[in-house]
Parts: structure tokens; sequence; C-alpha cells
């Protein structure tokens, strides 16, 4: 924060702060006994309650947010600051549209890649995938189930965000037209308020992949039903790509009478789609899924565990060398490094404890070291 302040009495008439309102709001809450300022922040130095830090913190927060003021607790040198912040000018949120459009055109090249794959499987000509027959099967098989599951995944973070009062947008869809093999680059929603607590950063973090993770599984179970009732042999001229399992699909593979190398339908495909972008969304680095789950648990440690991240994808690279790719995404774009929420001194509960347990799990039995082989 800024090292050169103000004191009380000696802040500029010129200050961009209404500090009447700031002293109000916060002294009902925290009583303090120092205040400093510069040009860009407000800084108060209180005597807390930890048993009704979170309560008074997360009012003080959303009375501020309406006046367009963010604050942020912090324990420094053993006092206890709150720093005030002016709500930068964000940009007017994007039209619904925006979702929608991108929706439809992400459900058209979805559908697409869906009716190659049939294709693929038929050993008809390409061009076949326009055919009425082949777009239906493509949007039916593939694109509605693997929709589903990037669609639950994103509004599992979006309800998470509403649900602790965090502005979020609605999930915007990104297409990706054939021949690239998904037909989509994923999905994402836009979170234009920081987190204000650990509990709210892991419920955030934790919603979307278990959310997503849960409609994975009946995607799965279907996706081998449909492929036990007709199984297709590989074709024994050629190359094919073979898709390694994670454990998960490895039992529920057990549940079924498949034997034998046979191609993989487009349902239990997209259901291996989602369980792989879980495990790539829980792995704890920088703004990933799991890297709010490690902040929220690990505090500022979480940046150790995201370079063994970074470590352990450019070992495995040596098996499947698109793990390096994700190392280098990691590092160069989304980061090693995770911004606190607003306030990181309240304690997580048992009950999120056991939650980051589960999460853990969900990402060991989701994770496949060497996601794709060759037969």
């Amino acid at each position: 924060m800024p090292e050169s302040w103000n004191n009380s009495n000696q802040i500029p008439i010129e200050s961009p702060f209404d500090l009447e309102l700031l002293q109000r709001e916060v002294g009902q809450r925290f009583p303090f006994y120092d205040m400093k300022s510069n040009i860009n922040t407000v800084a108060f130095f209180c005597r807390i309650d930890e048993e009704t830090l979170e309560e008074k913190f997360e009012s003080l927060r959303i009375t501020l947010l309406e006046k367009q003021y963010i604050p942020m607790i912090k324990n420094e040198h053993g006092e206890h600051i709150i720093y005030i912040v002016k709500k930068p000018h964000g940009k007017k949120p994007r039209s619904v549209w925006v979702n929608i459009i991108l929706l439809i055109a992400t459900i058209f090249t979805t559908t697409l890649a869906g009716a190659l794959q049939w294709v693929d499987i038929d050993q008809v000509d390409w061009m076949n995938m326009f055919s009425v027959p082949y777009l239906w099967q493509g949007f039916i098989f593939f694109s509605v189930p693997l929709l589903l599951i990037l669609g639950v995944h994103e509004m599992g973070h979006y309800y998470a965000s509403k649900k602790h009062h965090v502005d979020a947008s609605l999930p915007y869809f990104i297409p990706l037209p054939p021949p690239f093999l998904l037909g989509t680059f994923g999905a994402l929603i836009s979170t234009r308020e920081p987190i204000p607590n650990r509990k709210a950063l892991l419920d955030i973090g934790v919603a979307g992949p278990l959310c997503g993770f849960l409609v994975a599984i009946p995607v799965s179970l279907i996706g081998f039903f449909l492929m036990q009732q007709s199984p297709i042999p590989l074709p024994s001229n050629g190359t094919n790509l073979s898709l390694m399992p994670p454990l998960l699909l490895q039992w529920m593979q057990n549940l079924f009478s498949i034997s034998g190398n046979y191609v993989i339908h487009p349902t239990l495909f997209a259901g291996w789609v989602g369980i792989f972008l879980t495990a790539v969304n829980l792995l704890p680095a920088g703004q990933l899924d799991g890297g709010h789950v490690a902040r929220a648990i690990l505090k500022e440690k979480h940046k150790y565990v995201s370079w063994l991240v970074i470590f352990v994808l450019a070992a495995l690279s040596f098996f499947y060398t698109g793990w390096l790719m994700f190392a280098i995404i990691i590092l160069l774009f989304i980061g090693t490094q995770h911004q606190p929420p607003l306030n990181e001194i309240t304690p997580l509960d048992t009950r999120r404890k056991l939650l980051g347990l589960a999460i853990l799990l969900i990402f060991i039995l989701s994770f496949a070291p060497i996601p794709f082989g060759v037969e």
C-alpha cells in the first residue's frame, strides 16, 4: 500500500474521498485510533473483534460499494488496517445479446465438430457433415452434452458469485470452427468486483468444477451405454488418436461390457472433455479455479504451489508434449500470483476445509497424466 501519507488533520481539501462518510461507516463497525491518507488511499487503523469481523466487514463492503468505494482489511506488523480506494470506473456491462450470439455461434461450431466426428465414424466424405442427418447427430450427441457441461460449470461460478454479492457476467461461450476437434475453446464469466473473503473465494472457485463434474458423470455414463449398444471397431489401417481415461472413467468402464478397441462415441467424448477440463481448471495455479481454492486455503503461500504446478507440467511434457503448452500458458498469461480477497483474515470454517479436500479428490479422479495416445 502507499508509503507517503497525510494524517487525519492534514488531509488535503482536494481529496477525492468523502472523508466524513468513510469515518462514519468505518467507525460504526470498527473503532479506529488513527487515520491516514494520500491521493489514492485512505487507511483506518482499527481495533477488531475477530468473532464479528466477517459480518461487520461484509456490511462495510456492501455499503461502500454503493458509494463507489472498495475496502480491504490487512494485518500488518500487528495492526489491523482498513484500506479504502475508489472503485475503478469499469466498462459499461455488455448487452446480454453478446452472450446469446456467442452461445448460438458455439452451438453451431460444436454441432459441426460433432457432425465431423460422425463422418469419421462412418468413413464417408467430409462434405457430408453439412447434411441434415449428420448435423442432427452432431447436435444431439455432442453439442448438447458438451455445452451442458460447460454451461453448468460457468453458471456454478455465476450463482456462487451472486450468493456472495459479487458482480459477475453471464457466461461467454467461445466458438471455434472445424477442423478444431471440440468446436469451442470453452466458456468464461467476467467477475467485475474483488472477492470479499476467503469463504467466497473458495465457494466461487469450487462451484464451477463441482457443478460441471456432476454433469460430466451422467454424460459419460450415457456415452458408455451408447458405445456399448453400437460398438464400432477401430479401423485396422491408419493411425488413430486414443484417449487415456482418468481413474473415474476407468471405473465407469468396468460397469459396461466393452472389450477391445472401439471408436469412442461422441457423447462419451463430450464427457471425457468435461472431466479433462475439470482437471485442468483445478490445477492449483494462478487464476485457475484451482488457484482460487489454493489462495483461499493457503493464502500467500499459494504461489509456491503455482510454481510447483509449472515444474510438474514441464516434467509431464516428456510423456505428453501438450502439458508444456499448458505450463507456458500459466506462466505467461494466467500467472503464478492470485489477488487476495478483501478480507483474508477471517479463517475458513470446517465445512469449507472438507470441501477443499473433496475438490482435491475430484482432481485426482479427473486428471490423466497422459491424456492422449496414438494407436
